[in-house]
């Protein structure tokens, strides 16, 4: 079974307008709410690829209750923590000549809350793939990610970090297996720019150096690469298409990878393709990217 987790899900509400002109009255041209958070992405691509999961986390009020509802329409289970205090956060985003992020605050999340979470994740079994994704909210513990993975530490669990800098590097001791930074966040931990495929496999391996098993670095336009535990390197330009969205592109990557990797049943090359037509196909797609989508760019690779 694949969980993710969500410290503070939330409700985008995207719209569209020619210019955004403060102080004024602002006619939108679409509009449409999604769920939103890293590791809910990941949940609702799981489900469009037909891979059952089951999205943790923290949800409060009548915006909670529409996150919870959302993902049930979109076919991904949900086992969310309800906090009593608050409501779960309104992130909007203006897609105009600039684009503009208005985010919200989230609920009250109380030490109750955060055992709540943990007996969930007590619950976990050997085998099982845990997705932990984002920031932390400024409610909860900053070493939040150090807690879970001490927690879960040699039971078997295979868990998957997406997070930067220090969330990232803190972890690496714990051997995660899976991580995806990106070349921007790859180099900023080391203090470089990454431009090329060729350039940052020195420095994905430096991680493996550090504890991390496997290392799948998306680099936009300029494609993808996998460092695995094997050895070897795998690399892939980016599929031909369109960019329309690249917001959750990153997080399909993950989606799509950890369903070629069970359904080739573990192998390396198979998930890293599947990752990256995923991550294309949200990327040139209004929405998260579905099963026709992905199968059609991996025709392409």
């Amino acid at each position: 079974m694949i969980y993710t987790v969500t410290f503070n899900p939330s409700i985008d509400y995207i719209v569209r307008m020619p210019r955004l002109e403060p102080g004024a009255i602002n006619r939108v041209t679409y509009e449409d709410i999604l769920p939103g958070g890293k590791g809910i992405n990941v949940s609702i691509v799981l489900s469009n690829l037909g891979h059952e999961s089951c999205a943790l986390g923290f949800v409060a009020g009548f915006t909670g209750a529409e996150i919870v509802r959302l993902m049930q329409t979109s076919g991904a289970k949900s086992d969310f923590i309800q906090v009593a205090e608050g409501m779960s956060r309104i992130n909007m985003k203006i897609k105009a000549a600039e684009e503009t992020e208005i985010n919200g605050i989230g609920p009250k999340i109380l030490d109750s809350d955060i055992e709540a979470l943990y007996a969930r994740l007590d619950a976990l079994k050997p085998g099982d793939t845990l997705v932990i994704a984002g920031s932390v909210p400024s409610m909860l513990p900053s070493d939040m990610y150090e807690r879970i993975m001490g927690r879960l530490d040699g039971r078997g669990i295979n868990i998957v970090v997406d997070a930067e800098r220090d969330l990232l590097v803190k972890v690496l001791g714990y051997h995660p297996f899976l991580i995806k930074p990106n070349n921007h966040e790859l180099g900023a931990i080391f203090g470089v720019e990454l431009a090329t495929r060729d350039e940052v496999v020195p420095y994905a391996r430096k991680l493996q150096e550090k504890g991390a098993r496997n290392v799948l670095i998306s680099m936009a336009g300029e494609g993808a690469v996998l460092v695995p535990e094997s050895g070897d390197v795998i690399m892939s330009e980016a599929p031909k298409g369109t960019v329309v969205n690249s917001v959750g592109a990153g997080d399909s990557m993950v989606a799509g990878f950890l369903a070629g990797y069970q359904e080739s049943d573990g192998d390396y090359a198979t998930a890293f393709k599947m990752g990256v037509a995923t991550g294309s196909a949200s990327a040139f797609s209004a929405k998260l990217a579905t099963r026709p989508e992905v199968e059609a760019l991996l025709k392409t690779l």
